[in-house]
């Protein structure tokens, strides 16, 4: 049992939320100094929000590195330099300060120039980023999520901002904020930084004019005065508009031309478990997505269903251990869009499995949706996915699968186990083939 496990154990809740940071912080001190604060001479690009931080990390990854800069990358999904992208195995976004401040001093060693860091709200809240000299904030939006940690959203937007006060006191830095600014907190976040810059379709200094959404991605012209960029992201979705705004914006701050903003936006192929879409020949559409908040739900029906002609299938869950003032709302948004819904279990950990589906199927209710005709529990994943699949009765049906993307392992009550969505749904669409 670690050290935190033993102090949580006994200490009470409320108190050792209250302390744990300070223990993050000592923590985040003594490890700089044991490994000589790796991040200093590294200039740092940190990518905050609720939604597409890691799309965003890896469109502005793809970028420096195609413009020939050493350029190392830490996300949910990955971490490495260049084009030496490892997976990435712990189940969190920012890892832990003993291997961050480790991942830190390879990169330094490799001789990274820029550090494309994919930061949260608790990292910034505990101090686990101590140290990390950022250059420049990103913030992609600030929806409903973690407030099981925070306790209130406030609390969830003030740890956010965090990012542009560090970013503003560094001196050496380019001390720019790049800030969605059709996002209600937009005007908070443009206060803590010297230099806001902001992005958006329908406002900001940076714009996407004459959008064009595809199955295949998007297209746009970005304007900010008398310069143009003529934008091409192999990602779909409207909300991969804002995140390649937001990848534009960096790139200009930083000084890239116009060619290396485009070529660099449009180089970049795919993110795993970001809109993947599954083909084992089916005529059908399967899609593997990580959305697992109730704005990402909103952004990705709204966008997918005028263009399903046939039924929309909908699997997902909710993790335990975490926000559940969620859970009914994403049930709802579903259950609203979506012409059958199957619910599941999403790294329940020691909550009861039945419990959060239950949660979720209020919301599904409420939408409409009846149990056993176009609404279905089914608890294990693996089941629940070669379900979903099987539904699918025609070409223009589509089946979504979300909430796990990329991730490699599921946590249950017994601790975590393999994972991998996008195999077995490879596996699910194959077994159905053959059924057929």
């Amino acid at each position: 049992m670690s050290i935190r496990a033993i102090v949580k154990k006994f200490i009470p809740r409320k108190l050792f939320k209250k302390i744990e940071p300070y223990g993050h912080l000592g923590e985040a001190v003594l490890f700089n100094v044991i490994n000589g604060f790796p991040a200093h001479g590294l200039k740092v690009i940190g990518v905050t929000g609720t939604n597409g931080k890691t799309s965003t990390c890896f469109m502005i990854h793809r970028m420096l590195t195609d413009a020939g800069y050493k350029t190392g990358l830490m996300t949910t999904v990955a971490y490495g330099v260049g084009d030496d992208i490892k997976p990435q195995i712990h189940h969190m976004t920012t890892v832990p300060v003993p291997e961050l401040m480790k991942r830190l001093k390879l990169m330094k060693a490799k001789g990274v120039e820029w550090l494309v860091l994919e930061t949260t709200s608790q990292a910034l809240a505990q101090h686990r980023v101590f140290g990390v000299p950022y250059s420049l904030a990103v913030m992609t939006n600030v929806t409903h999520e973690h407030l099981d940690w925070h306790g209130t959203f406030e609390r969830y937007r003030d740890a956010k901002r965090q990012l542009f006060k560090l970013t503003n006191r560094n001196r050496r830095g380019v001390r720019v904020g790049i800030i969605n600014a059709e996002d209600p907190s937009a005007k908070l976040f443009a206060a803590d930084i010297a230099h806001p810059l902001f992005y958006g379709t329908k406002k900001g200094d940076l714009r996407a004019h004459n959008v064009e959404l595809k199955p295949t991605g998007v297209s746009y012209t970005a304007r900010i005065g008398a310069d143009e960029y003529s934008i091409r992201c192999n990602l779909p979705g409207s909300f991969n508009v804002d995140n390649s705004l937001a990848a534009v914006a960096v790139g200009r701050s930083i000084g890239l031309n116009r060619q290396q903003i485009e070529q660099g936006i449009f180089a970049l192929n795919g993110v795993e478990g970001r809109m993947t879409k599954i083909d084992k020949g089916q005529a059908y559409s399967v899609i593997v997505d990580y959305a697992h908040t109730p704005d990402s739900f909103e952004k990705l029906f709204a966008d997918l269903r005028p263009v399903v002609n046939g039924k929309m299938i909908v699997m997902f869950g909710s993790a335990g251990r975490r926000d559940e003032g969620k859970r009914s709302v994403q049930g709802e948004i579903a259950g609203k869009y979506a012409d059958e819904v199957v619910i599941t279990e999403e790294d329940d950990r020691d909550v009861d499995g039945l419990k959060i589906m239950g949660q979720i199927a209020a919301g599904a209710e409420k939408a409409g949706k009846v149990r056993d005709k176009n609404l279905f529990l089914v608890h294990d994943r693996v089941e629940a996915i070669n379900f979903s699949v099987a539904r699918a009765k025609n070409p223009e049906d589509t089946v979504l699968l979300l909430g796990k993307g990329h991730e490699k392992t599921i946590e249950r009550a017994d601790g975590e186990h393999p994972w991998d969505e996008i195999g077995t749904a490879q596996k699910a669409v194959s077994k159905h083939l053959l059924n057929k």
